[in-house]
């Protein structure tokens, strides 16, 4: 009886060097993984940056040690803690996303996730700005330009609603409805797609109707983005126009290093200053945790 020779299976060498388009396949696994827009920008931001660095040193292989140079590398930019921590956790997911795909050693990949993180002593409290400083604010916004109009509106919803910049630019005309003889903006999807519905100011009101009637918009979203002629064009504006905005306003009143979030801490600071419970400013601003809100 003859006896059968079994096939020699060739075994399974997975690679320790990522080519560029195997670190673009993971990339892609990782982004579609992610339902937050927020969080899908931020990861590719930096996986992009990983890329780049990986890609320009001669044939690395993709193991701990090359993660612990890249960490190196990103805290000689002089980031903040969360930063860093942030850019490493969307590399360990590429590290994984690259492991289930077979490009990778699995202990390899789990040998980058033992990379640790960088150390946060202490708490980041961010700025905020006082009752004069946020009336300077506004009226430095204004103005009679088209520019200057829509300015006014965003700073005005920033700092009256508590607005993230997301939000921002997702307000549409429908979600201001009046409730109770009073403006609100109506089952706001904010971020972790909770609902709230959220209070807005008369002179916030104002403001925005004041930009809304000078662009004549009657539907879509609230705010568009103004051409070099000085006329509306687009259905809606991207967070960097919040940025750029903030900004430019934030200059006039001699101050550099102001966010569009800084504008959210203002919001809660002076809602607190003048009596209001942590549990009306939590809804307000739609935190999931009260802590957040202390915080």
């Amino acid at each position: 009886m003859r006896k059968t020779r079994k096939k020699k299976t060739k075994p399974n060498y997975r690679k320790s060097v990522l080519r560029l388009p195997h670190l673009d396949h993971s990339k892609a696994a990782v982004l579609n993984s992610l339902s937050s827009p927020g969080s899908r920008r931020a990861y590719a931001f930096a996986m992009d940056q990983f890329i780049a660095w990986y890609c320009s040193e001669p044939r690395l292989a993709l193991n701990r040690t090359v993660v612990l140079r890249f960490r190196l590398h990103i805290e000689s930019l002089a980031l903040a803690a969360s930063t860093i921590n942030q850019r490493l956790a969307a590399v360990r997911r590429l590290a994984f996303e690259a492991a289930d795909a077979g490009l990778l050693s699995p202990d390899l990949a789990a040998g980058i996730r033992r990379v640790k993180g960088a150390k946060q002593l202490g708490q980041r409290l961010g700025n905020w700005l006082d009752i004069d400083q946020a009336g300077q604010l506004l009226e430095k916004a204004n103005g009679e330009t088209l520019h200057r109009k829509r300015d006014q509106a965003m700073i005005a919803v920033l700092l009256g609603c508590g607005f993230r910049r997301s939000e921002l630019v997702t307000l549409d005309i429908r979600d201001i409805q009046t409730r109770q003889e009073h403006w609100d903006v109506v089952d706001l999807a904010g971020k972790g797609g909770r609902i709230r519905t959220v209070p807005m100011p008369q002179w916030v009101k104002n403001a925005v109707d004041e930009w809304m009637s000078a662009a004549g918009l009657t539907e879509g979203k609230v705010f568009r983005a103004i051409s070099k002629h000085g006329k509306v064009w687009g259905r809606s504006i991207t967070q960097n126009v919040v940025w750029c905005v903030v900004r430019e306003c934030s200059k006039r009143i001699g101050l550099e290093c102001l966010a569009p979030h800084d504008l959210r801490r203002t919001c809660a600071r002076l809602c607190h200053t003048n009596g209001g419970e942590l549990e009306q400013i939590q809804f307000l601003l739609g935190h999931a945790s009260v802590l957040t809100t202390e915080r």
